[in-house]
């Protein structure tokens, strides 16, 4: 009963969770979304309008009638008191020589100019569909207050420099040379900033201005037949007709089935989640941070889609939503990261207008993300990876473009959206560090950092063990070549390898590899009875354990520790044991307490250890030999029952078998005997 407490608290809980911020965020209106594609036949049944309504022009459309018409802009400023005060001390901290009692007359002329205001030399440039800027008026926006001037009442920062000279001409001076070698021209600059955003707010509500409408329908007319093929006008009606039903009728049906179809549809995607998981590697459910991990990912697509979506759903080309696949590749393997990705991506194809092309574009986008990412992950090759990420969403996008209209107006603003989310990769990639820090997990990046031989536990170790050290380092390269092979994690693997004996640390000289070291120091074992000396060998895995925790090594390297020796016995004391007479019954205290390997890799430690320490006993290394020794090793570790919740196949078990024996006849291979050179 306790466990399927446990197991409720630890799985159901937390997709309750993502399940209740679903139903926050989702949306509370039912939409009216008319999927379609121009050229082909409408699926869909006969529609006849409602309600009148009016045909909204294309923004192809209103962008060529705006450039034809050619109505003048009136640019908008913003009066900055930020830089008026700044330009005014500096000013004031000028140093005038002779001329200083000049500086109180200067300093009134420039709090003068910049009253007026003064604005750049340069008249701002208005993109394509947009009238020519007018130089007759403009609007200053100061104090929440938008005021129109007459151009001819502000200054330039030319005209600014030309007045302030004048209005010096009767101190006996040559006004001119005085402010420029004071600095007093060096410090002008505008205090009117130019508001691109408000301009073109204001031209696209000038009564003067494009209308954004192009007739009416009527209702009971109607729009498209079944099978008829969509044309752009067609399309143009459709789209005119969704949008103001959209706005106009909304959701007419009772509220709470709207509720409960969010309900429903909040559900669907967390069991589709909660399936992915389960169906790719359900050990993930019993890893309580990875497993929360896994939710938090996803819950942010989730929350990102539906907020930018309320807001601005164009911006959805700004969102980096490949990163998510970056996020999950440090901490899982691909089998994982696919399906939850995919997942992950479903609510910008369900609730989000245009969700079909968000969703293959940052589909495809981050499965190549997936495989070029390991090879340019590391410092300027970032941003190779971010341009070819920009690449396929670029095809993606065009793709749908050439399905649809062409490339025209604001198309290209998406584009360039989409490079800058593209670009948002390489910032957004180091919040990986982060995650590693609140989940307690080991990122790829993370794993690599640790088999760095000079960080200082692993110095610590080579200088007092160093025969453990150099033991570790043949572990590892072994552990390497077997992971390679199998298709492991092989940065999980070299840094459990490295680690996996720190606790000998502590008793270095109760182990037979660093007696070298200290050649005076006798035998340790000698006068110890076998319990005794089992007792101080088993010791090693909690010493490794407290010192993992000790220098904060995550947790995944100290189940390494934990279970490199599974449950097996110390087989030379145990044996000594029994041999001089010992209980059979009493053997409980020549047994390591661990927990037997459960994932790959912890596997290939347990095995890869056992076999680089027994090699060294051996005194035949013929290819029969070899073969003989390895397959001994790893069928004991199978009969001993350690292998018994390991995550491994007999096919992989073989390959193991394989790999070792090659390294082995690699490593101890015949030399050959150099003759002694006859003396001249």
């Amino acid at each position: 009963m306790a466990f399927h407490i446990s197991r409720i608290n630890r799985t159901i809980l937390p997709l309750a969770a993502v399940l209740v911020i679903l139903v926050l965020l989702m949306p509370r209106s039912a939409r009216l979304n008319l999927e379609y594609k121009k050229g082909s036949p409408w699926t869909g049944e006969t529609i006849i309008s409602e309600f009148d309504f009016p045909i909204l022009k294309t923004q192809e459309q209103i962008f060529d009638e705006k450039e034809a018409k050619g109505g003048k802009v009136v640019p908008y400023y913003r009066y900055s008191e930020e830089v008026t005060a700044r330009v005014s001390r500096s000013v004031q901290a000028l140093d005038f020589g002779r001329k200083d009692a000049l500086k109180a007359d200067v300093a009134a002329a420039v709090e003068s100019v910049y009253e007026s205001g003064v604005r750049s030399d340069a008249t701002p440039k208005m993109g394509r569909g947009f009238g020519e800027v007018s130089t007759d008026v403009l609007m200053v926006q100061r104090n929440k207050r938008a005021t129109k001037f007459p151009a001819s009442e502000v200054f330039t920062v030319s005209s600014a420099k030309t007045i302030l000279a004048s209005r010096l001409e009767d101190s006996g001076v040559n006004a001119d040379s005085l402010l420029r070698h004071a600095g007093v021209y060096q410090l002008i600059e505008p205090n009117l900033v130019f508001d691109r955003s408000m301009t073109e707010l204001a031209y696209a509500s000038n009564p003067d201005a494009v209308s954004p409408t192009s007739g009416m329908v009527r209702a009971d007319q109607k729009i498209v037949s079944h099978g008829e093929i969509v044309t752009p006008e067609i399309a143009q009606l459709l789209d005119s007709y969704e949008a103001e039903y959209n706005k106009v009728n909304g959701y007419g049906g009772p509220r709470a089935l709207l509720y409960v179809g969010d309900v429903l549809m909040a559900v669907l995607l967390v069991l589709v989640l909660y399936l992915s998981i389960l169906y790719t590697n359900p050990k993930v459910l019993d890893d309580t941070r990875r497993y929360l991990y896994l939710l938090t990912v996803f819950t942010m697509s989730a929350v990102i889609a539906f907020i930018v979506e309320r807001l601005r759903p164009q911006l959805m080309y700004l969102i980096p939503f490949p990163v998510l696949a970056m996020y999950l590749m440090a901490f899982f393997k691909k089998r994982v990261v696919l399906p939850v990705y995919m997942v992950s991506l479903l609510p910008l194809l369900v609730f989000c207008r245009g969700g079909m092309e968000y969703f293959v574009i940052y589909l495809a986008a981050g499965l190549v993300s997936m495989t070029v990412f390991e090879r340019f992950s590391r410092g300027w090759l970032q941003f190779v990876h971010a341009i070819i990420v920009f690449g396929v969403e670029m095809l993606v996008f065009s793709a749908f473009r050439l399905l649809e209209a062409g490339f025209s107006g604001p198309v290209w603003i998406n584009l360039i959206w989409l490079f800058i989310g593209s670009m948002f990769l390489v910032a957004m990639y180091p919040l990986i560090y982060l995650f590693e820090r609140l989940f307690g997990l080991a990122s790829t990046s993370k794993l690599v950092e640790l088999t760095d031989t000079n960080n200082r536990l692993l110095r610590l170790m080579s200088v007092k063990a160093p025969g453990t050290f150099q033991h570790s380092l043949q572990v590892m390269n072994l552990c390497d070549a077997v992971a390679r092979e199998i298709g492991a994690h092989v940065a999980l693997v070299r840094a459990g390898a490295l680690y996996h004996d720190i606790g000998k640390m502590n008793n270095p000289l109760c182990f037979i590899e660093n007696e070298s070291s200290n050649p005076g120091a006798g035998k340790y074992h000698e006068g110890l009875s076998p319990r005794e000396s089992a007792h101080d060998i088993i010791r090693h895995v909690q010493d490794g354990i407290d010192l993992a925790k000790e220098y904060k090594l995550p947790q995944v390297i100290q189940d390494f520790i934990l279970s490199h020796h599974g449950t097996s016995s110390t087989g030379y004391f145990l044996s000594s044991y029994l041999n001089s007479g010992g209980d059979p019954a009493d053997t409980a205290d020549f047994y390591y307490t661990g927990k037997k390997p459960v994932t790959k890799e912890q596997t290939i430690l347990m095995i890869c250890d056992s076999v680089e320490a027994a090699s060294r006993t051996l005194r035949e290394f013929t290819p029969e030999a070899l073969d003989k020794f390895v397959n001994e090793i790893v069928d004991g570790k199978i009969k001993a029952g350690q292998l018994d919740e390991a995550n491994i196949s007999v096919k992989e078990l073989n390959t193991i078998r394989r790999v070792l024996k090659s390294n082995l006849q690699q490593i101890y291979h015949e030399r050959i005997v150099y003759p002694k050179a006859e003396q001249v």
